[in-house]
Order: structure tokens, then sequence, then C-alpha cells
């Protein structure tokens, strides 16, 4: 499977806004199909740093209420990387400082 589609996009929220400041743990959104070893090497590769520990989170696919008709939709099953980096190194992305 292509490396570039493994790891979709990094999550940017409040949450691990401060997780990356505090505990340089960087979230990032993932394929189901990936594997720890393979988001490990990515992650490094791609931005240069060195990986530590990786958990995910596999969020099964559901149904929510929304919208002001309280209407049902489907939700698919995503998974999360939870990527901790050697200390002393920062992933731009996360920085909002600038």
């Amino acid at each position: 499977m292509l490396k570039s589609v493994l790891v979709k996009r990094p999550i940017i929220t409040e949450r691990s806004l401060q997780r990356a400041n505090e505990e340089n743990i960087y979230t990032f959104l993932v394929a189901k199909e990936a594997t720890k070893n393979q988001i490990k090497t990515i992650i490094q590769a791609v931005f240069n740093v060195t990986v530590v520990a990786v958990r995910t989170i596999t969020q099964p696919k559901g149904t929510k209420k929304t919208g002001k008709k309280r209407q049902t939709v489907s939700v698919a099953a995503t998974k999360k990387a939870l990527v901790k980096i050697k200390d002393g190194q920062t992933i731009a992305s996360f920085d909002l400082t600038k």
C-alpha cells in the first residue's frame, strides 16, 4: 500500500495541541489497515523525527443524530494514531506559536 495513503492527515484539536506541547504526543488519522510499524516508519521519514512509541485507537462504525431535526446518519469507522516522539523534537504542523 502507498505510504501517503496510510497516514491521511494530522488531527488538530485543542486536546491534540495540548498533548503535543506538554507530552510530545502527536495525533494522526490513519488508514484502518495501517500497522504500528508502518506508521512509525512513515512518520520518521516524512517529519524527520525519532518515534519512541505508537498507540492506535480504532473507532467502530455507527450512527449518530445530527442537525435540527435530529436525523440519524451513518459514521464510518476510523483509526487514530498517537505518536510519541523523542524529547526536544517537534513537528511543525502542530506548532501554532508562529
